[in-house]
């Protein structure tokens, strides 16, 4: 669809569409904790029109449909006015149109998928007038969320490392090795963010520290060259067993995967739990035991991993 030249400033911006696509996202992978995330193939798709001044229209359906607000304190109205004043331009009246395929609350990324989601749409909507650059997107996404883990892969696809510098929010963008195979298993309940991090000490041993590092520094090679490596690169000391607790299903879970061989971990803050498999028929059996020990419905997610990351069309409204 070849999209529509539309003359930008001030009212001229009515009438706008911008089509987005977000992928999911899952966190941490482990060891590598608010630092590693991985995009993952489920979306969110939006359509977003720019309307008069005040005037506001919001039809979402899919994942967490129910709960999400109607009006100006929906996450991506406010990271849309976010980037707006953060350019110095008044923000327009919107249209928006969500089809959420990203599991809410389940530690798959959705509220970064929502702030990243927005991010683009404001992107699309001020082009030529001005351009954001993705340092741009990758700093206005942080600052929305708190920390640029789940917003960097949404953002950029792939497998990321992120952190923080001087200069900002930092982010390097690595494929992964065509053999990893990713499953995620997805519970009926829910796990806030906030609750999990909650249950996170203040400090943690030198010993436990120093685990996590050659740990992190394992699932790189591992992900990106030896997928055989996934088991080990995958332990973790720093987060997982303390979250445990507030989501013991999870845990269990986690566990006997790991004692029979597969790579799981909990995805992001939980209580979804992400397989890194290192191929197809691992990874259905992998499934299949899941299915044998536990009481808990586990919805299986057979994914492929994202390699585009968050997309923005334009197109003026009616345009075909």
């Amino acid at each position: 669809m070849a999209a529509a030249v539309v003359p930008i400033g001030g009212a001229s911006r009515d009438g706008r569409t911008v089509e987005v696509r977000v992928p999911a996202t899952s966190a941490n992978l482990g060891p590598g904790f608010d630092t590693l995330g991985l995009a993952l193939s489920i979306y969110d798709t939006l359509q977003v029109t720019a309307l008069p001044a005040g005037e506001l229209e919001i039809e979402v359906h899919g994942s967490g449909a129910s709960e999400i607000p109607r009006d100006e304190s929906n996450l991506i109205v406010r990271t849309i006015a976010y980037v707006f004043a953060d350019a110095g331009r008044p923000a327009p009246g919107l249209r928006i149109f969500a089809e959420n395929g990203v599991p809410h609350g389940r530690g798959l990324g959705s509220s970064g998928a929502a702030v990243a989601a927005g991010v683009l749409a404001a992107k699309g909507l001020l082009e030529g007038d001005v351009e954001l650059s993705d340092t741009d997107l990758l700093r206005l996404a942080t600052e929305l969320e708190g920390h640029p883990d789940n917003v960097a892969p949404a953002l950029f696809g792939g497998l990321t490392i992120a952190w923080m510098s001087e200069r900002g929010p930092q982010h390097k963008k690595l494929l992964v090795h065509r053999g990893v195979s990713p499953l995620v298993l997805v519970p009926a309940y829910t796990m806030s963010t906030s609750q999990a991090r909650s249950l996170q000490p203040p400090q943690v041993s030198t010993a436990d520290a120093v685990f996590n590092v050659s740990r992190s520094a394992l699932l790189i090679a591992a992900l990106m060259q030896s997928p055989e490596l996934l088991l080990d690169a995958t332990a973790d000391r720093l987060h997982q067993d303390y979250r445990a607790g507030a989501m013991p299903e999870t845990q269990r879970l986690v566990q006997t995967l790991r004692a029979a061989g597969f790579a799981a971990v909990v995805s992001g803050a939980g209580p979804s739990v992400l397989v890194l498999a290192d191929g197809p028929g691992s990874r259905q059996e992998a499934v299949e035991l899941a299915d044998r020990v536990t009481d808990t419905p586990w919805e299986a997610l057979l994914l492929a991993v994202d390699v585009r990351g968050g997309t923005v069309g334009t197109r003026a409204e009616g345009s075909t």
